[in-house]
């Protein structure tokens, strides 16, 4: 039972990722769009040097998203980090959502602007990176 519990939380905060893309988002923007919309997601204060971002993660540790920043605290690329258990789903999703552009890798639309969303995989993980198509 606890098993099926953690599958369905697993598949209810990894599915539903349209909206992940905040590219061009300030900073205050994607901490109201969190707060508003993810509320499974959990910011985390991070301290790093070399990269300015904002740190999300859900209570299970299942789901890391990261929106990275330039130095006008604008989005320039998001990062999600997920448990491998959902990466079928996390595909039929994009599958549904997207314009498909290769293996593992669609292309998102907004505001005629163009989006590579491709997944990699990690060895315990998977990674979702989103960024513009240069």
């Amino acid at each position: 039972m606890k098993n099926i519990a953690l599958i369905v939380v697993l598949t209810i905060t990894c599915v539903f990722t349209n909206g992940q893309n905040l590219i061009g988002y300030k900073s205050n923007e994607i901490q109201k769009y969190m707060k508003e919309n993810r509320q499974e997601m959990n910011a985390e204060v991070v301290t790093n040097v070399s990269f300015n971002y904002l740190r999300y993660s859900d209570n299970f540790d299942t789901q890391t998203l990261l929106y990275f920043l330039d130095n006008d605290s604008i989005c320039k690329s998001v990062k999600m980090i997920c448990d491998k258990s959902i990466k079928g789903e996390k595909i039929k999703e994009f599958n549904s959502l997207y314009k498909p552009d290769g293996e593992n890798k669609w292309i998102d639309i907004k505001e005629s602007k163009k989006f590579l969303i491709e997944i990699r995989d990690e060895k315990w993980v998977f990674d979702v990176i989103i960024e513009p198509v240069k």
